[in-house]
């Protein structure tokens, strides 16, 4: 019984920030996007530019808002851009 305990304890312990649901929003003059947001043009963008979504494993984000761009590379292959 006292495993349980130490797991449980150690379980909350892990918690907090790690655990925490997370919402990231990014503003610059007046314009707002969120994490979600974005990361959903891009996927909508990197499949019109023929990326498979199952084969997607890795994102790579840059966002510029003084360009009003967003610079995403996919697997390391797929380069594109989208509004910001």
């Amino acid at each position: 019984m006292a495993r349980k305990c130490s797991a449980e304890r150690a379980e909350l312990q892990a918690g907090g920030f790690a655990r925490a649901k997370k919402n990231v929003t990014i503003q610059y003059q007046g314009r707002e996007r969120s994490e979600q947001n974005l990361l959903d043009l891009i996927r909508a963008d990197a499949i019109a530019r023929g990326a498979v979504d199952a084969e997607i494993m890795n994102v790579d984000v840059y966002i510029k808002p003084e360009e009003q761009k967003v610079f995403y590379v996919i697997n390391k292959e797929i380069n594109g851009e989208i509004a910001f």
